[in-house]
């Protein structure tokens, strides 16, 4: 019974918002049908009705995201979620990213109170379920865009040096640094690439080359990103912007390889972990096997 009580409730809420999107259900009112042939009124006002997706949007997005800011810093999660979304290009904004986790969530506690009812667990058991479903989609799409802002700096870290030195090459042929910018973002397709092609918008639309480098360095929270934004920034100050570029470019390699030395050594350290316990394990057995004979020996055993 309360299985069906539950599906009868999904179901009204759903064909409720099904049909509110229906035309000839949902019809506008005559003045609104009026509005836009009248003097002053050629624009059409979107009516939100009461119990639509709209009305219902409107009302989820403040509470998905006030939600999930709260459960995110509960996690440790510091960081903005619209900070990372902008830094890997997503098309979802913050409030869209929280109404797709608060969606998961509701998806599966649904999903967990059916599989309680079915399997018919005990009570603890099955509070433990409906709490921890939700709570496990919710991190999961978090850990999800952390993961991806990682792998977003790691590429922005790999593949500075190379853009630093074609923009000491191009700065030191006569380019300005707008134009510069404009070349190797048109030209280049990896991470670095889409970043500067978004620097050279945010140009367009008004800031200065060096802001929108500085806004550039913010949003990737890389420290080679913000000491290259530094040099780039003395380009009406430097003389000689090409060569202190390329130096730049040396300092970021050398950083990327001693970063790969210290990858590698730590693996070649971890190598030895099952080495070491696959050799104490047997070594553990043929030292307490005549300890033992020992023990029986002075105890008279």
């Amino acid at each position: 019974m309360r299985l069906l009580l539950l599906s009868g409730v999904v179901l009204w809420a759903g064909t409720t918002l099904v049909l509110s999107n229906l035309r000839w259900f949902a019809r506008r009112p005559l003045a609104e049908r009026l509005r836009p042939y009248t003097p002053g009124g050629l624009a059409t006002s979107e009516r939100v009705g009461l119990l639509s997706v709209e009305s219902f949007r409107e009302v989820v997005a403040p509470l998905s995201r006030n939600v999930g800011e709260h459960l995110g810093r509960l996690f440790g999660v510091s960081e903005d979620v619209g900070t990372r979304l902008e830094r890997t290009h997503s098309t979802l904004d913050p409030t869209a990213f929280r109404v797709r986790q608060l969606g998961w969530a509701v998806a599966s506690f649904g999903l967990a109170g059916l599989a309680t009812v079915a399997l018919g667990l005990p009570l603890a058991m099955g509070l433990l379920f409906l709490l921890g479903a939700p709570l496990l989609a919710f991190l999961v799409l978090e850990q999800q865009l952390a993961a991806a802002s990682a792998r977003w700096q790691r590429r922005l870290f790999l593949e500075l040096p190379v853009v630093s030195e074609q923009l000491g090459m191009l700065l030191s042929a006569g380019f300005s640094l707008g134009a510069a910018l404009n070349r190797v973002a048109a030209r280049s397709s990896g991470a670095c690439g889409q970043d500067l092609r978004r620097v050279v918008w945010r140009m367009r639309q008004g800031l200065s080359d060096v802001d929108a480098l500085r806004e550039w360095g913010r949003l990737a929270s890389v420290d080679a990103v913000d000491r290259l934004v530094q040099v780039l920034a003395l380009n009406r100050e430097a003389a000689d912007l090409g060569r202190l570029m390329a130096e730049e470019a040396r300092a970021i390699r050398r950083d990327v390889q001693r970063e790969l030395v210290e990858r590698i050594e730590r693996r070649g350290q971890q190598v030895w972990i099952p080495v070491t316990v696959a050799t104490l394990v047997p070594g553990v057995i043929f030292l307490a096997v005549p300890f033992l004979q020992a023990m029986r020996l002075f105890t008279g055993q």
